[in-house]
């Protein structure tokens, strides 16, 4: 299954939610999320800086991946970032591949 990074980012309104129940656990939520969708949720952090909180999860495609973030966007959440993964094997076969491709750089 492909890899998936969702990075989000909370509104004012559901930080001030966070902050009056914080027992909210917000990887749970998430991992119930991603396996009702055929997924498994490999891990979960709240952040600080552009985006408050990411996780990455295994699942089934890339529509699979939208329909989440579409439904946690539909939530209130103020932003989404979502970045396909690739392994290292992964890495390498587009490499072997990028290597038959035949681009040429235009020239000055």
């Amino acid at each position: 299954m492909p890899y998936y990074l969702v990075q989000g980012a909370y509104s004012h309104e559901q930080w001030a939610a966070f902050v009056k129940n914080p027992q909210q656990n917000r990887a749970e939520l998430a991992r119930t999320l991603i396996e009702s969708m055929g997924g498994r949720l490999l891990c979960f952090f709240w952040s600080f800086g552009e985006y408050d909180a990411l996780w990455v999860a295994e699942l089934p495609d890339a529509t699979t991946v939208a329909a989440i973030v579409a439904a946690i966007e539909a939530g209130g959440i103020k932003a989404a970032k979502t970045t396909p993964l690739l392994t290292p094997e992964e890495g390498i076969e587009f490499l072997k591949k990028a290597s038959q491709v035949g681009y040429r750089p235009p020239s000055a």
